[in-house]
């Protein structure tokens, strides 16, 4: 299997399939590919699996896409503005991803439920109590939120981080959250009551811009329903007396 990425701050994935190859994605990620390319729907990992999917916000079931009689393309893009970031697993290594962050994988990398052990980390860490975790062996892609920024971390560094911008992490971080110190921060600091933390060692992949701050930009700059629905009225009346 060969890989491209296409574009900047769009990027798309294409995957270039021999005869035979397959990988698997959530559903309606695929953006095109060629008549080489078959498509099956299917309940990877089972029925428990596929209800496990729903409560992470993904879809019930998984699709296969696989070449058949020669080689084929099939391509996926990002949900939002982002970077796609080609990672190879390997066994005994795996990856805590926030829901939506998996792009699609080939069928020897495993995407599992995984729950955080932190009561408040779930409820306050800005991603739901449940996350993804990603193990197995072979090539797997994740799509990030604008751009992706990449830190190191050594054995009791820590780094803390804004709700929303943690995009995944090395099972070996230790995730939590911790509060913010003073009343005047929490009222007038803007960055909400509780930072996420993470600890090392191990690899962390940062995003600059989380979808719902972007959902709430676009939500603030919308006009009023009400001073719209009063335009148009106006509109209507005029047009009626012409």
């Amino acid at each position: 299997m060969r890989f491209e990425l296409v574009g900047s701050t769009m990027q798309a994935l294409s995957l270039h399939l021999e005869s035979g190859e397959s990988v698997y994605t959530e559903s309606g990620a695929m953006a095109w590919m060629t008549e080489a390319i078959d498509m099956d729907a299917n309940f990877k990992g089972g029925l428990l699996g596929s209800i496990g999917r729903m409560f992470t916000g993904e879809s019930l079931a998984l699709t296969t896409f696989t070449a058949r009689g020669g080689s084929g393309e099939i391509a996926f893009a990002p949900h939002v503005p982002g970077k796609i970031i080609p990672l190879r697993m390997e066994p005994g290594r795996a990856l805590v991803v926030q829901k939506h962050s998996f792009l699609c994988a080939q069928e020897g990398v495993e995407v599992r439920l995984h729950f955080k052990r932190n009561l408040w980390g779930g409820l306050f860490g800005g991603e739901g109590f449940i996350l993804q975790r990603v193990s197995g062996s072979g090539l797997a892609f994740f799509e990030i939120d604008g751009e992706v920024v990449e830190r190191d971390l050594a054995p009791g560094e820590t780094l803390r981080v804004d709700t929303g911008h943690v995009a995944m992490f090395q099972d070996s971080v230790h995730f939590d959250v911790t509060a913010v110190k003073g009343i005047k921060n929490w009222i007038f600091g803007g960055e909400g009551l509780f930072l996420t933390t993470l600890t090392g060692p191990g690899r962390v992949w940062l995003q600059t811009l989380p979808f719902s701050n972007l959902v709430g930009q676009v939500a603030a700059a919308l006009p009023d329903p009400g001073h719209a629905r009063g335009a148009g009225g106006l509109l209507r009346d005029l047009f009626e007396k012409e």
